[in-house]
């Protein structure tokens, strides 16, 4: 699961909500463009054009604005900008694998969530090679249920994160890798590039550099 650092919400966006009529009560279903696509951008780019759920490379394009919690059950958040992050698979056509947003759906339990915004969100799951994700602690509920929620570890996850995790840490890179070789590459795959973008799936690469480094340096 990805972290996110929430920012501030686009201007066009801010001032859309407060300059209707007497009486305007916008809501989200009314909300259209140019201000629907400028907060589409703005959620992406703090997001490093990432998804905020599986952490892989997304555009404009074949990304939705997701609320984290559905806005069914949880009204007076649909135009927060806190509740607000940008999911991957836009359109999910007859035969593709659900994941992320369009997995969990309306399906929200409270007292059983990790929120992206969550610091130590990323820490809480656990990666192998073959690209299964787990909860980094077994009795860790929150985190079992969110991977199950979200369909973290469909085949479809797992195939494209065993083929980053290969291209960046075989086992010839393992072998021979000093805690100092670990550390570096973890930090440089949590890095945005100069123009904003993290790596596909960089926080999964950089939490199983992680895994290899002494549990004071994780």
């Amino acid at each position: 699961m990805k972290n996110v650092v929430k920012g501030a919400a686009p201007e066009a966006f801010e001032k859309w909500k407060t300059d209707g009529d007497e009486g305007w009560e916008p809501s989200y279903a009314q909300l259209q463009n140019p201000e629907k696509q400028a907060l589409h951008r703005a959620l992406l780019a703090e997001q490093g054009w990432v998804c905020c759920y599986c952490g892989r490379e997304v555009t404009l394009d074949d990304s939705h604005i997701e609320h984290f919690r559905p806005q069914d059950q949880f009204e007076a958040l649909q135009l927060s900008f806190e509740n607000l992050h940008a999911s991957c698979l836009k359109n999910i056509g007859a035969g593709l694998p659900r994941h992320c947003g369009h997995a969990k759906g309306n399906r929200f339990d409270e007292r059983r969530i990790i929120d992206p915004q969550d610091a130590t969100c990323e820490k809480r799951f656990v990666y192998t090679a073959l690209g299964t994700i787990t909860p980094a602690d077994p009795s860790d509920e929150p985190a079992r249920y969110m991977n199950e929620l979200l369909s973290l570890d469909i085949p479809f996850l797992r195939a494209a994160r065993a083929e980053v995790l290969g291209n960046a840490l075989d086992a010839n890179f393992l072998s021979t890798a000093s805690d100092e070789d670990l550390s570096q590459l973890r930090d440089a795959f949590s890095r945005p590039d100069g123009d904003g973008r993290l790596p596909s799936f960089g926080h999964v690469i950089a939490r199983y550099a992680g895994q290899y480094l002494p549990s004071s340096d994780l």
